[in-house]
This record gives C-alpha cells, structure tokens and sequence, in this order.
C-alpha cells in the first residue's frame, strides 16, 4: 500500500482554502514549488521472513518496502556500463529498497523477484506484452501477461511436502535411491550471480556447461550430517540420476517464491499450456 504524501511530508490540510497568492515580482519568478515526495509501496515477500539468519533486516519481516521508480532508476536501466556487466537489475532493487541495510544480494531469490516485479507494475503498470514460444510447436506469438494475478508459493502451503524444516533455516531431504539425507539452504541473490558468472566463464574457455551440479553444490549444506565441501562435491558428481532429479524438484518445492504462471493457448496449434513469465529484455525495457 502506498504511504500518503502529505504524511511523509508532515503537511496536514488547512481548514480554509487558502488565499490566492499575488502575481510574483520578477525576482520570485525563478523560485518555483515542485516539490514531490516520491510515493513508497510495502511488498509481500514469499518467504514471510522466514529463513533468514540471525541479524538479517528482514528475518521476522512479512514485507520490505520499496519507492517506486523514477527517471533516476530510468538512467539505471539504460546505463550502457551496467547492461555490459549484467548489473542494471541489481542497482536499480538497491536504489528503490528504502531501507538501506538491505542488500540486494542477500535477498532470497523468491523475494527478489517479488521486488523486480512490484517494481517493474509501479513504473510500467500491470500488463507485460512480450513474444512467447509455444511448448508444442514452438512457434512465437504476442502474449499479454498481468502481473497483478499473481500468487505466493511458500515452504508451509506445500501438498504432501518430501522435505523437513530445521530450527536454523535449512531444510532436510531424503534422497530415494542412496537414502541420503540432504539438508539445503536457499539461495540468494549473491548466489545466482556467482552461477551466472560461472556460466559465462566456462562458456568463455569453451567447456562444458554444468548448471545443474553447480546449482546443487552451493545449495547442499550437508549430506548425513557430513558438511566437508570437498566431500559434498564429489557426491554431488557422482550422485544418481533418480537423486538429483528428486533433490531438485523438491527444492523448488520448497524456494519461497512469487508465482506468475498464466494461461497460454497458441494463435498457430490452438494448444492450452501453462506459461510462466519470462523476464526478458521486455520486462524493463517495455516498446
């Protein structure tokens, strides 16, 4: 909900119209009132506060507040260094964040995206049109998406939930095949940069990519209670195919996150499938 101006400012309404002010000399000409307190928002984060250590500004909190854009964060999204160094996103969530002690990076993924969407309806509005390719055909189409129907998944609201939550925010899931038990963390902002850069390194010396195995190794914390890093990695190597598959759609099972699945049907097969949005160069950069 957006604060009211007049209170941020301390203004209060008069019980009187006011008078009206006489024409100004020529020296109050360049004196000019257009003073304007850029409104806020309060956003719901998926993961309601939960899970974040000790210390951390938004442990306990159901929502951080952020101001809405502005030509300022405009001037982010176009900055030409930034774009280069894939920093744009991050400085334009640290400079609408209002609390300052929040860093972007320390956010959890699920709640960073909830900032990156409120953000984006505050500057652009609810629609999102971009070219989507159909699952079935793979044909591209125009798609309006409405970003204000979305829905908050959260660790608690989980059907038949295969993971167990620890008292220290972590959460513990049984591997089928091995019998392991894993226990993960969620990942943050400071964490999908570090895969991105990691992506865009192998890719650079030409080797083989491994998302998966690198995703995997940063979110297990322990396997059987065992937390040598050395050891995780070489499990998470040679662990089987039925157990990564597991551990991974489990995790998604339990990542706060803001859910903006929408209902697709193809102009060119007539298909029915569900579409999630995708955060292309469109999201911000709207035609």
């Amino acid at each position: 909900m957006s604060r009211n101006n007049d209170e941020r400012t301390g203004a209060l309404p008069s019980a009187e119209p006011p008078l009206a002010a006489a024409d100004p000399s020529p020296q109050q000409n360049n004196s000019i009132g257009l003073n304007f307190v850029v409104p806020t928002e309060h956003v719901e984060l998926p993961s309601r506060g939960q899970f974040y250590p000790e210390g951390h500004p938004l442990r306990g909190e159901q929502t951080i507040e952020i101001k809405h854009m502005t030509a300022k964060e405009e001037d982010i999204l176009t900055s030409r260094t930034l774009l280069k160094k894939g920093l744009a996103v991050d400085r334009l969530l640290q400079s609408v964040i209002i609390n300052k002690t929040i860093k972007a990076d320390d956010l959890f993924v699920g709640d960073k995206n909830a900032v990156i969407v409120a953000a984006r309806q505050s500057a652009y509005g609810d629609e999102y049109k971009t070219k989507v390719g159909c699952q079935v055909c793979g044909e591209a189409s125009d798609f309006v998406f409405n970003l204000s129907t979305h829905v908050h998944a959260h660790p608690e609201d989980a059907e038949d939930p295969e993971f167990d939550c620890t008292s220290s925010g972590t959460f513990i899931i049984k591997l089928p095949k091995t019998g392991f038990s894993a226990e993960v963390r969620l990942l943050n902002g400071k964490d999908e940069k570090w895969l991105a850069k990691s992506m865009e390194q192998k890719r650079k010396a030409r080797l083989g990519e491994s998302t998966l195995t690198d995703q995997m190794r940063l979110f297990i914390v322990s396997v059987n209670g065992v937390k040598d890093r050395t050891q995780i990695n070489e499990f998470v190597n040679a662990m089987p195919a039925i157990d990564s598959r597991h551990i991974r759609r489990v995790y998604k099972q339990l990542s706060p996150n803001i859910d903006l699945t929408q209902d697709f049907v193809c102009a060119e097969c007539g298909a029915e499938t569900k579409m999630e949005v995708p955060f292309t160069a469109d999201f911000f950069w709207p035609q």
